[in-house]
């Protein structure tokens, strides 16, 4: 039987590409999402992966969600917390509502899944978390103390966690994008951009695929020693 998988945030541009990616791998998804109805719509018409609406900063949304999708797709195997949101500013500018909510979607929503599902992970003994960290988690960033803060917590979350299902079978691992070729990115003022790629080594944005790929690994059956760990895809632009 195929694993069951659900990404948060995954009907687009990093998270599309994971769940393509698991999709190819025979594994079973399901890609959770927030806003855009239209869009979803035609990615489920587009690849066959089912949308569900809810928002993973919401605790009782992801239970009731996770306990649907259970429900109706079969017990949840994998979990890709993937949803996130910016709110840049420098903390003068900064409101207590950009703080808040950029740590109750990035970091809370971990939680919020993990609360839902790591118990029947640990009940059927095999499980896979993977936590979508950021370079900006390990390096900082100037103007985003929320989000930096929110992404390192993330990779303080994955470590804890890991150690709750090590002996259990159930892996938590994180993965820490560079900056990836998605229209979040595509965003950045050009000046700001040529300055962010020449500071990376290899000289160019990473693509989404290369996290899929990671992700790929984590939650395969081949990655049952690999826990607690995070994954630096960043073209070598911070190395620790």
């Amino acid at each position: 039987m195929a694993r069951i998988a659900i990404v948060t945030g995954g009907s687009r541009g990093i998270g599309e590409a994971i769940s393509l990616r698991l999709q190819a791998d025979g594994i079973t998804v399901v890609a959770n999402y927030a806003g855009n109805d239209e869009k979803a719509k035609a990615f489920t018409e587009r690849t066959g992966i089912r949308t569900y609406k809810w928002d993973v900063g919401d605790h009782q949304a992801c239970r009731d969600g996770c306990a649907r999708v259970a429900e109706e797709v079969g017990p949840i195997d994998i979990v890709v917390n993937n949803a996130g949101i910016t709110r840049d500013g420098t903390i003068a500018r900064m409101t207590f509502e950009d703080w808040s909510d950029v740590m109750r979607i990035n970091l809370g929503g971990c939680f919020n899944m993990a609360k839902a599902c790591f118990p029947g992970m640990v009940d059927r003994g095999w499980g896979r978390i993977v936590n979508i960290g950021s370079i900006n988690g390990q390096a900082g960033q100037y103007g985003q103390v929320n989000y930096a803060a929110a992404k390192s917590g993330i990779h303080g979350f994955t470590k804890a966690l890991a150690q709750e299902g090590a002996k259990k079978g159930v892996t938590v691992n994180a993965i820490a994008p560079g900056y990836i070729d998605t229209d979040m990115v595509a965003a950045v003022p050009a000046p700001v951009l040529e300055k962010i790629v020449a500071k990376i080594p290899v000289g160019r944005l990473g693509q989404a695929h290369e996290i899929a790929r990671g992700v790929s690994f984590l939650c395969s059956e081949d990655a049952g020693f690999v826990t607690g760990s995070t994954m630096s895809i960043n073209g070598g632009q911070h190395m620790y």
